[in-house]
């Protein structure tokens, strides 16, 4: 009997190794899950990251891009106001030049009327006196006969 129980204690005790190798083995294979698991989550959380980063990088260069554009664009407008402002400040120097040129056309036109006018009076005034002399004569001349 005792040669039993202690057969009995050895299947036992083998059973129960058995069962606890299973235990240790089911836990390794659970842990080694655990980690290829955790292994995988990394991964994805790398390519995630590395993700956007590219998204961040395409953002900022097309930012960066649209930024250089804006300011060609700004030089561009302020070269063609410059432009613009000396084609007008061009045309209003032509326009002063023309109209000081017409004004004095216009003034010499003037002084050449008033000079002829000046001319026409005094030839008036000449031919009014060789009439009043002409007529003071002929009186004088009437009275003496």
């Amino acid at each position: 009997m005792q040669a039993q129980a202690e057969s009995d204690e050895l299947t036992i005790a083998l059973g129960e190794a058995r069962t606890l190798k299973d235990t240790v083995r089911a836990l390794r294979d659970a842990l080694e899950q655990e980690r290829v698991d955790k292994e995988h989550a990394v991964q994805g959380a790398v390519a995630e990251a590395h993700n956007e980063i590219v998204q961040l990088k395409a953002t900022a260069a097309a930012l960066r891009d649209s930024l250089e554009q804006a300011r060609i664009d700004r030089d561009k407008a302020v070269q063609l106001a410059v432009v613009a402002g000396s084609d007008e400040t061009s045309q209003l120097k032509a326009t002063a030049a023309a109209l000081r040129d017409a004004l004095e056309l216009q003034r010499i036109s003037s002084e050449k009327a008033v000079q002829a006018a000046v001319a026409a009076a005094h030839d008036e005034i000449r031919q009014l006196k060789e009439t009043v002399s002409a007529l003071r004569a002929a009186v004088e001349r009437a009275r003496v006969k």
